[in-house]
């Protein structure tokens, strides 16, 4: 479960090294304790939230635990931004916050569904996307109240990764040659378009409030639904493809209000 993360947290070091030392000599940015700090957290969180994913892959189903987590994530994301960071949330916006939490509770099967066939992909993907929240509002603070360069914020939390899960590695050298050797071209991809994806998040993050930048990034939610049900045949496409659009309006409003 840690070796494709620690794989391409490396790999993402190596790729963006050359981006990372440029900023630094460009822009200079000062590093006190607080920026330290917010860095060494955000790297913890991150690392969790990855490892909880990876986990909830697992145990659950990808169209249940992923959707669940990127919908109830821009919630949580709102609620801290509100509690800590100071942001203010309109009617329209709560009324988008209730469309997606409902559609999250349909889309895993409602309150008519046992909750043992439920319980691990809801769960797995409420405390996925109670990372999302933290490290969404975290990483807010970091790059627009403490003026942490984006990139370098999105690199030392792949460093954070890395060396934390450097031991795992290190026990599992084997298995770390087996897979780069068997899945190099996802590794290399993921290594690319994770950190980047995220870096432009993080730009966004320093002029734009986390109330209207969260939900925006959850339009993955339907192409996740898309990939669990034909990808890998987990079935029940039509109910979930309705339920993630409907967590897609509610994110709408989100956006919109």
């Amino acid at each position: 479960m840690a070796i494709p993360i620690w794989l391409f947290s490396v790999l993402s070091i190596i790729i963006f090294f050359p981006v990372a030392i440029g900023i630094v000599i460009v822009e200079k940015p000062a590093f006190g304790i607080a920026q330290l700090a917010f860095i060494a957290g955000s790297a913890m969180l991150h690392l969790g939230y990855f490892l909880l994913l990876q986990t909830g892959y697992r145990k659950g189903d990808l169209s249940l635990v992923y959707p669940t987590a990127r919908a109830t994530g821009p919630v949580l994301s709102t609620s801290f931004a509100v509690l800590f960071l100071g942001e203010t949330v309109t009617p329209l916006m709560a009324a988008g916050a209730a469309i997606v939490i409902f559609g999250v509770l349909m889309l895993t099967g409602g309150i008519r569904r046992r909750a043992d066939n439920l319980s691990a992909s809801l769960l797995f993907g409420l405390g996925a996307g109670f990372l999302i929240g933290s490290y969404t509002a975290w990483d807010a603070y970091a790059v627009s109240a403490l003026l942490v360069p984006p990139l370098l914020l999105d690199y030392v939390s792949s460093v954070g990764r890395a060396v934390l899960l450097a031991p795992v590695a290190n026990r599992n050298r084997a298995l770390v040659r087996r897979h780069w050797r068997e899945h190099r071209s996802g590794v290399v991809v993921i290594a690319i378009f994770n950190p980047l994806a995220y870096i432009l998040v993080l730009y966004a993050l320093t002029f734009t409030p986390v109330a209207y930048v969260a939900p925006m990034r959850e339009v993955s939610v339907l192409l996740t639904v898309l990939a669990g049900s034909l990808l890998l045949g987990e079935g029940r496409l039509r109910p979930r493809l309705f339920w993630a659009a409907v967590i897609l309006s509610g994110m709408t409003l989100l956006v919109t209000a």
